[in-house]
């Protein structure tokens, strides 16, 4: 606003012009004012030179699908004074030189750095959905990871980090299947293999299963909004696979989200009956 105002342009001048606020003191064109990236570089005229992008802002500039603005959120070393600022969440903690590199021009904790962040403040189903997709992506690798945690010591929430790395699978296909697996453990059941091929007695390949329970035969589906199959695949795969001997359960987000006991139940009472 000060470079507009120095050259004679008032803000109702642009205003008339199509531009829309950014943020305090900062102005966009109003197509795209809305946009994530461009909202990340309004913010960070409003912030500290020190400051960079983490947690689920850092994760989505380096390319997860995460919300990247609920709030944005930035870290700051701790003897930076910043305060707070409306729709961000200001975070202060050490960081090193090299848990920091830049994505789309704006500088960002690195993926396993990011990664660590999560693991310590999410919900662990949250978090592990994030590394999930992060090591899917190929954006570290599990060895990353791992030094990144040995790294923060015994700081808060350490703990749930290293459950975090515990329990992630790169081969998980989407961020709510790594949901509806955490789900389960968290219940006390035992972790399922992930993304396991399934076969007829006569080799003939029947489905692969998301989550699957190989003592019990139990075939976990999850069902997304785009699925991926017609009615009539879905049937001829799972009849065939009841014809094999497997025991599947479907589930969608609407069960893991608004029912999870509900889900927890379901796979429990499958697991007892297949032990009885």
């Amino acid at each position: 606003m000060n470079e507009a105002r120095a050259a004679g342009v008032q803000p109702w001048h642009l205003r008339a012009r199509g531009f829309k606020q950014a943020g305090p003191g900062v102005w966009a064109a109003a197509t795209l004012a809305e946009a994530p990236l461009y909202a990340l570089e309004a913010a960070r005229c409003r912030l500290p030179s020190e400051a960079v992008f983490a947690g689920s802002t850092a994760a989505w500039l380096h390319g997860l699908d995460v919300a990247p603005c609920s709030p944005i959120e930035v870290l700051v070393p701790e003897a930076c004074g910043v305060s707070g600022r409306v729709g961000m969440r200001v975070s202060r903690s050490s960081f090193r030189l090299d848990e920091v590199e830049r994505r789309h021009g704006l500088p960002v904790t690195t993926m396993p750095r990011t990664l660590v962040d999560l693991g310590r403040r999410l919900r662990l189903p949250d978090s592990v959905a994030v590394a999930d997709m992060a090591l899917r992506a190929e954006l570290l690798t599990m060895a990353e990871l791992e030094a990144a945690v040995r790294r923060i010591g015994g700081h808060r929430n350490v703990a749930r980090v290293r459950r975090m790395v515990e329990l992630v699978a790169p081969n998980a296909e989407s961020a709510m299947e790594s949901r509806l697996r955490i789900l389960l453990v968290e219940a006390g059941l035992p972790a399922p293999e992930v993304q396991v091929k399934l076969y007829a007695a006569d080799g003939e390949f029947l489905a692969r299963a998301d989550l699957f329970y190989r003592d019990a035969g139990l075939v976990i589906e999850y069902d997304g909004e785009t699925h991926k199959h017609t009615v009539a695949e879905d049937n001829r795969r799972q009849n065939g696979l009841v014809n094999a001997g497997y025991t599947p359960l479907r589930f969608t987000a609407s069960d893991v989200l608004g029912n999870p006991r509900g889900v927890v139940a379901q796979v429990r009472a499958a697991l007892a009956k297949r032990a009885a």
